[in-house]
């Protein structure tokens, strides 16, 4: 089968090769991969890691040999799904409690979509509980999880303020549904519309130490990404004055600890289903041009998800 392992010399640092067919475990099915998306985290690691690595994380396909155990769907199923690494490939190896059955009316791209950007945004959402008529912060707006959280949380009932690094992007974070932009380097501009009940930050460094300070009482910071810097000088105090205010750090594979992938796809799955959520497909390309989608994702040319037609 083909894949897209790591290559130096090649765009992306990704070139498609031929490679075995996964092996499978028995809690495992195989999935004719149809469609995959890019996540940053993906293509940063192209850069870093040992040439021949398979990356990928989100997938959407059919089951092309069902699970040995009898767990998740029939062969033929219409299915989403995450793994580990090795989603970029003509098939992969799934565990059944990491897939979802596809609704008809969702596409395999608007699937393919919705696993690690998707599930991010809305386990993190969940640690801010309640969400109707509370305040929430989104910075890093602009990027596949943040747009989905954006919506996510206006499903809630939530009044969401966006950040963003460019004015450009004002509009598809207001199109996504915020309240209220703010632009620049910096989350201190929030300040006029909070404190925040729930802050989301994929970016770390400086707008995660402003973040802390913009914590409503009894509220949360939910960190999960460091895209501007992973050193944060925070004045403790300050956090500690608001008083019961937590930060809790998400890494998506050990929250399926919490909630299974399973459960968690089946629901964006449904609000795909019923127009209620909008993947944000920016870019779109074949298995073939995958590192060239790759380098424009790396060089923040895309704002919203690139996703990847496997034939």
């Amino acid at each position: 089968m083909r894949a897209a392992l790591i290559d130096p010399t090649a765009p992306g640092h990704l070139a498609v090769t031929d490679v075995a067919d996964p092996v499978l475990s028995p809690n495992q099915a195989l999935v004719r991969v149809k469609a995959v998306s890019l996540n940053l985290g993906e293509v940063r690691r192209a850069r870093r890691e040992a040439a021949g690595t398979h990356l990928g994380w989100d997938l959407a396909g059919f089951i092309a040999q069902a699970a040995a155990d009898g767990t998740g769907p029939a062969e033929g199923s219409r299915v989403v799904g995450i793994v580990p690494a090795g989603s970029w490939a003509d098939h992969a190896a799934v565990e059944t409690r990491m897939m979802a059955v596809l609704p008809d009316r969702v596409s395999f791209a608007a699937a393919a979509a919705l696993p690690v950007a998707g599930l991010t945004a809305l386990y993190a959402l969940e640690q801010g509980g309640q969400l109707l008529g509370r305040r929430v912060l989104v910075t890093g707006a602009s990027g596949g999880v943040g747009l989905f959280a954006i919506q996510l949380a206006k499903l809630s009932g939530a009044t969401v303020t966006a950040l963003v690094r460019r004015e450009s992007q004002s509009d598809l974070v207001r199109g996504a549904g915020a309240d209220h932009v703010v632009c620049g380097e910096r989350a201190t501009g929030a300040v006029d519309h909070g404190p925040f009940h729930c802050i989301l930050d994929s970016v770390g460094g400086e707008v995660l130490a402003d973040s802390l300070q913009l914590v409503d009482r009894g509220g949360i910071l939910v960190n999960f990404g460091v895209s501007a810097g992973e050193t944060a000088t925070v004045d403790v105090r300050d956090f500690f004055r608001v008083g019961r205010a937590r930060m809790y750090g998400l890494y998506l594979f050990t929250e399926f600890g919490r909630r299974s992938a399973c459960d968690g796809l089946g629901v964006l799955a449904g609000l795909v289903a019923d127009g209620a959520l909008d993947p944000h497909i920016a870019a779109e390309g074949r298995f073939d041009e995958i590192g060239i989608l790759a380098e424009r994702l790396f060089n923040r040319e895309i704002s919203g998800k690139a996703i990847v037609h496997i034939a």
